[in-house]
């Protein structure tokens, strides 16, 4: 069994920056790849980043290209997600994942955390 335990989230004006954080505990040896998800009131599970545990290769939405950088510090099993030019559109909550794939699907990820709210208003 994994835990994941996010924190970071909070309000922020458009424009401004937040930094997620994502702690895992557990069987952390069987995490090959860690993501975030948003989901925003009314919408489904939208993908934003992910990164590979054993290489560092990153993918992200073309939603967040160039404005949110996914990272990891293998030795502290975190995970984090630098978002800046946040928009009121990056509203949502913010969901930590891990899993056996580098993939932006969902339900491949066995580990889910709680989430943690995004709130981009001025």
């Amino acid at each position: 069994q994994v835990l994941l335990e996010e924190s970071g989230g909070g309000l922020v004006q458009p424009g401004g920056s937040l930094r997620l954080s994502c702690a895992a505990s557990g069987r952390t040896f069987s995490i090959r790849a860690m993501g975030w998800f948003r989901q925003a009131p009314g919408k489904e599970r939208e993908f934003v980043a992910v990164i590979s545990r054993s290489n560092s290769n990153t993918y992200s939405a073309d939603s967040v290209k160039g404005r949110f950088t996914i990272s990891a510090d293998n030795a502290k099993n975190t995970v984090y997600l630098q978002m800046n030019s946040l928009k009121p559109e990056d509203t949502a909550v913010y969901y930590c994942a891990a899993g056996g794939g580098f993939t932006t699907i969902p339900r491949v990820y066995d580990y889910w955390g709680q989430g943690t709210q995004v709130t981009v208003s001025s």
